[in-house]
């Protein structure tokens, strides 16, 4: 969490699913590293305000934490789930070139829910490639990524949102 907040401030569950109060700026994330997996997310925004409708689950999280690690995002922004981030240093060949804080935008038209609806964000990583489906639709992908492997989060970024269910398949490699 940004400053070393208490996380107990932005996490916490009820009635089995997590809420995220969407400030101060981090991520929770898991205590083992994966590769080649399917990560799946059902979650909704419990309200849109401006400048507080973001999220985004990262794959291949990097080490040290901080705000923000290498990792890849799978864009959780309200009307842009589906671009794609690579961030503090992570790359992939579709982003060769661009500023750092640009993503590489969706290339399909957005297939969100309506706020206060559940949508369902897919992160396919396999090898050094990560796919982004949005409600059955895949909106994006990046190939080539410098990064393979990692812990696997969700963000808090100014976005108020419950998680309803968070699973993770791991993908034959053979």
């Amino acid at each position: 969490m940004k400053d070393s907040a208490d996380p107990k401030q932005t996490w916490s569950i009820t009635h089995g699913v997590i809420h995220c109060t969407g400030t101060p700026a981090g991520y929770m994330r898991t205590t083992q590293v994966y590769s080649n997996y399917v990560l799946t997310v059902v979650w909704r925004f419990i309200k849109i305000a401006p400048r507080a409708d973001n999220t985004g689950v990262l794959v291949h999280i990097q080490s040290p934490d901080k705000v923000w690690p290498g990792c890849v995002q799978n864009q959780g922004k309200s009307g842009r789930q589906g671009d794609l981030f690579v961030m503090a240093g992570a790359e992939c060949k579709e982003h060769i070139g661009m500023d750092a804080n640009t993503p590489v935008p969706m290339r399909a038209p957005p297939n969100e829910n309506p706020v206060g609806d559940w949508n369902t964000n897919v992160t396919v990583c396999f090898g050094n490639d990560v796919k982004a489906v949005i409600n059955g639709k895949w909106e994006n992908e990046i190939t080539d990524c410098s990064i393979s492997s990692g812990f696997v989060g969700i963000q808090s970024e100014g976005g108020d949102i419950e998680i309803r269910t968070m699973s993770l398949e791991p993908l034959k490699t053979n």
